[in-house]
């Protein structure tokens, strides 16, 4: 099975690698050969010959390079998405996918038309903080960290509905996109870690059966205290 980690060195806030690490482990541990590419500006890739593809998140000058960069792949990244390929960007990054970008100083760039979405960023503050959000194909809330000074509206289909915490803009109720087995977030954390359950439903759609989980006794732990802790602090305020 092959991954590809696109634009791992620019677009890796957070510690956004791990992600891509916690899916080729738990690939392996359950039972497959996994090779692991790492591809950058200018590299030239065929995304038709992977099975996943991860773009983290950046800073917003280097999303923007990254943006024009990856005009190249619009139509082939398109019918990645149209197939069914599972892929996962989180942070700002999914936000290059929709169709136009307006920066803080109001000037506007095309996005990658994939998804009729806008992003707006303002330079007044960046929004920060913990979330806790449901879906319709998990059973089990997700946790996680907000970093951004971005809006996004015009969103089709949402990833997430907000329990607790911020979504794609003040007072939204919604974060994310979703788009066949293409999936865009916000959250960090990273996600994948502090979310086994998501990180398992991701692996089974690649597999094409359950996944091994036995290991991640400690990710589970983890979750289930952030959670616990998220709830009461949530609940306090």
């Amino acid at each position: 099975m092959k991954l590809l980690h696109f634009y791992h060195d620019i677009m890796n806030l957070y510690g956004d690698y791990a992600n891509i690490a916690a899916m080729k482990r738990i690939l392996e541990k359950s039972g497959e050969a996994v090779t692991l590419d790492c591809r950058t500006l200018g590299d030239r890739v065929g995304l038709a010959d992977y099975d996943f593809i991860f773009i983290g998140a950046g800073t917003e000058r280097n999303m923007r390079v990254v943006l024009q960069d990856l005009r190249r792949y619009a139509d082939e990244l398109k019918a990645c998405i149209d197939s069914g390929k599972v892929l996962l960007l989180t942070g700002n990054a999914f936000e290059m996918l929709g169709k136009t970008l307006t920066a803080a100083d109001g000037s506007t760039v095309a996005g990658l038309g994939i998804f009729d979405f806008t992003t707006a960023e303002q330079n007044k503050t960046r929004v920060t903080g913990d979330v806790i959000y449901t879906c319709d194909f998990l059973t089990q809330p997700l946790v996680g960290f907000i970093n951004k000074c971005s809006e996004v509206k015009g969103i089709e289909r949402h990833l997430f509905a907000v329990t607790s915490g911020l979504g794609d803009f003040e007072g939204a109720q919604h974060e994310g996109v979703r788009a066949s087995n293409c999936f865009g977030t916000h959250l960090t954390g990273p996600v994948l870690i502090k979310n086994p359950h998501f990180l398992a439903y991701l692996a089974e759609k690649l597999l094409g059966r359950a996944p091994e989980t036995d290991y991640l006794s400690y990710e589970r732990a983890g979750y289930a205290v952030t959670l616990e802790e998220l709830r009461k602090r949530f609940a306090a305020e």
